[in-house]
């Protein structure tokens, strides 16, 4: 495989997907861990979307699905991102990668620890550098959002989406009830403050303000109540939905920081 080592990166959501669009473009070979039925709701930026297209490009770094470790290594051979079906990463018995980054961004540790990789990162709270993991990269917006972390944790979780021109919560989409997803107005769309945006087992899913679709979960997927399913940005037509966003650059940049550091620490020590 020619470059410079194997990362293995759990999770293909947006915040991920912007580091491991930064690292393959470094040069670095590239796996993505997923789950059998992801639910990123940023699916045009979330290398993610591979478990249900085959293969997902953003900015130029294409991801596709492997089914086995033969495929993933033809993958990684042909300069491609390697997207694997393993919630439990047990393609770590097999593979030796230069490090692991846990970027499912759950607000808990879901089983990484040190032991998996010569250097382990994680993504937000959840993660103490130093104990499970060797850093932790801020993900929290504001004046330290990708900050590398070497010994203790990250800012906790406020429960608080992020501001865009004034609007927080009221941008966040829930469901209402349990059961299967059915998408009106995918990503892309302009709507406004009402409009059925979806319905979930016969429940309307409504926009509270007025914007562009920036992110839904898959349709068809099943989802259950009060778990995120949308967002819109108020910003409209102005709004990106096909490049990285600020933070996952930022935070992206945390992670090349942090490999490279840990990666010369651990040379000449």
């Amino acid at each position: 495989m020619n470059n410079r080592g194997i990362i293995v990166v759990r999770g293909g959501g947006d915040v991920a997907s912007g580091t491991i669009h930064r690292l393959h473009q470094a040069g670095f070979g590239l796996i993505v861990l997923e789950t059998h039925v992801p639910t990123a709701i940023r699916r045009t930026v979330s290398f993610s979307q591979a478990v249900f297209d085959g293969e997902m490009i953003l900015e130029g770094s294409i991801a596709q699905l492997c089914k086995s470790t033969g495929d993933m290594e033809s993958v990684i051979n042909r300069g491609n991102i390697a997207v694997m079906i393993d919630p439990k990463c047990n393609l770590m018995h097999n593979v030796q990668p230069l490090a692991l980054v846990d970027g499912i961004l759950a607000k808990k540790n879901l089983g990484t620890n040190r032991e998996m990789a010569q250097i382990v990162i994680g993504l937000g709270p959840g993660f103490t550098a130093g104990i499970d993991v060797d850093a932790v990269v801020e993900t929290k917006r504001g004046h330290h959002l990708g900050r590398v972390i070497y010994e203790g944790q990250a800012a906790s979780n406020t429960g608080e989406p992020g501001s865009i021109n004034g609007f927080t919560t009221e941008r966040v989409i829930y469901s209402p009830t349990h059961g299967k997803i059915e998408v009106l107005k995918d990503i892309g769309s302009l709507v406004e403050s009402g409009t059925i945006l979806a319905y979930v087992n016969g429940e309307e899913v409504i926009a509270k303000i007025s914007g562009k679709v920036r992110g839904m979960i898959q349709s068809g997927s099943d989802v259950f109540a009060g778990m995120k399913i949308a967002d819109v940005d108020p910003r409209g037509i102005e709004a990106s939905c096909n490049t990285i966003s600020d933070k996952a650059r930022a935070v992206a940049g945390g992670v090349l920081e942090a490999i490279l550091h840990l990666e010369y620490a651990n040379a000449i020590n």
